[in-house]
């Protein structure tokens, strides 16, 4: 008597809640992000971070054993991650200075500042008073080493004979301060300009221009 073919076994649903243990530390820093830079830093539970993550409050602890650690995490992970990248991208770079300046201002706007990593600034400028602590950390990771790739920009221009000489100190805010201006109007909504259709890329673009005039250096494409 022939046997009956087995039936088949049906397959165990996965769990609903199933995903890669090493998904979650991403999952947690982008909610992080969203809720710092929307809520602010003071006013971000860690609840709220996990709840919107997908995942209990004890495995977002399990990551980041407390906000300040999860800030300082969020802050590497967009930001000062980046200065490796942006260094290495420096010492191949080969056309003048003042090409740089544009190439520099429209990475920033392309990987930073049309990003929700650009209300970083704004979260630690308005928090700072409160907590120290997140100010130091942000100065130590993000200030300092993004004014010593400014710096290593002007330095190269003198060099090359691109740029007069600068006092490098106020040359290194003359770049950023515009940087600075862009992330605020951009974390604010605009609130503080006249036009809200103000283009921020096409700012950039003549602030480079004009930042370039000032120092000696004509922007591409000038007659000589």
């Amino acid at each position: 008597m022939p046997l009956a073919p087995s039936e088949p076994v049906p397959a165990t649903p996965a769990p609903r809640r199933s995903r890669r243990k090493e998904a979650r530390p991403g999952e947690l820093l982008d909610a992080a992000l969203d809720l710092f830079v929307t809520k602010g830093y003071a006013a971000t539970k860690v609840e709220e971070v996990a709840r919107l993550a997908g995942v209990s409050k004890g495995t977002l602890f399990l990551y980041f054993p407390s906000k300040q650690e999860l800030f300082q995490a969020v802050v590497r992970h967009v930001l000062s991650s980046r200065f490796a990248e942006w260094d290495l991208e420096l010492d191949s770079y080969e056309h003048n200075t003042a090409t740089l300046i544009h190439y520099c201002y429209e990475v920033w706007w392309q990987r930073i500042g049309s990003t929700k990593a650009c209300g970083l600034p704004h979260l630690v400028m308005a928090e700072a008073h409160n907590f120290p602590e997140i100010a130091a950390f942000y100065r130590q990771e993000v200030v300092l080493p993004g004014n010593r790739l400014i710096e290593r920009v002007l330095r190269r221009g003198m060099a090359r004979g691109e740029l007069a000489p600068i006092d490098l100190d106020y040359g290194v805010t003359l770049v950023l301060a515009p940087l600075i201006f862009c992330a605020s109007v951009k974390s604010t909504g605009g609130i503080c300009l006249p036009d809200p259709d103000f283009d921020i890329p096409r700012f950039l673009r003549l602030q480079a221009d004009a930042l370039m005039h000032g120092l000696g250096c004509k922007p591409p494409g000038a007659a000589a």
